[in-house]
């Protein structure tokens, strides 16, 4: 029962990790922050956000039942899984919004 549940768990978190491909089409940030700020940043923040991202996946699948119910499991979703992905994986270290640094998003629109 656990394996089945922990396969179903990864699955999911797999699926959400897929479903940011679109990510580099996110906000160009102009941000300068400081080596103090992105070494706490990488230290600390990272971590517990990504750390937030795995357990409210967990959350979001214990709860998808009673909010699909609800009507408003992209709502639980987006709050819960796909807001603390977007801080873990798509904000340069040590700024304080989502999005990427100007000049990656140059890049990418060649």
């Amino acid at each position: 029962m656990t394996r089945k549940i922990y396969r179903t768990f990864m699955a999911t978190v797999a699926a959400c990790l897929m479903g940011f491909s679109s990510m580099g089409y996110a906000q160009a940030v102009d941000e300068t922050p400081s080596a103090l700020a992105m070494t706490g940043d990488a230290l600390f923040v990272r971590p517990a956000l990504l750390a937030t991202t795995i357990i409210g996946s967990a959350v979001y699948l214990v709860s998808l039942p009673f909010s699909a119910l609800g009507g408003n499991a992209g709502e639980a979703g987006e709050v819960l899984v796909v807001g603390p992905a977007k801080a873990t994986f798509v904000r340069c270290l040590g700024c304080t919004r989502t999005g990427r640094k100007e000049d990656t998003v140059k890049q990418t629109d060649n």
